[in-house]
């Protein structure tokens, strides 16, 4: 491919880490605020999805960080999850949004990780994604 300026060269999901490693590099401990990253980690998976959740963790030291993501591997990272439904009766749609227990977080990661159904291996995977991630702050 011809250089080219970045935003003719990257796709929407390189763009957005682009923008989360410019956030990275650039955030001081002092510097206070929030970060809202939508889909961040469009387009990946498996550990490179990993490293993007402990990016944001990191963010999060020092700042508010909300982010919209659809990967377990993000999700898992966070302190808070949420999850957000959209409901529709046909003639008008809204939007609800839920802080879930950690029960209910191991549900939601759970489906995330296994789809419509979830299994007892799922639910033990999704308990050590979120366990694991609170084990790495020390």
């Amino acid at each position: 491919m011809q250089p080219g300026s970045l935003s003719k060269v990257a796709s929407g999901g390189e763009l957005s880490r682009v923008g989360l490693a410019i956030q990275v590099a650039a955030r001081s401990s002092d510097t206070a605020g929030t970060l809202i990253f939508d889909e961040v980690d469009s387009g990946v998976g498996g550990a490179v999805a990993e490293i993007v959740g402990e990016q944001l963790q990191r963010l999060a030291d020092s700042a508010q960080v909300i982010c919209v993501t659809h990967l377990p591997q993000v999700a898992s990272q966070g302190d808070q999850q949420l999850k957000v439904s959209k409901l529709s009766d046909g003639k008008t749609t809204r939007t609800q949004i839920k802080s879930l227990t950690p029960d209910e977080r191991i549900e939601e990661i759970a489906r995330m990780l296994g789809g419509a159904k979830i299994t007892a291996a799922t639910r033990a995977h999704a308990a050590e994604m979120l366990k694991s991630r609170f084990e790495g702050q020390g």
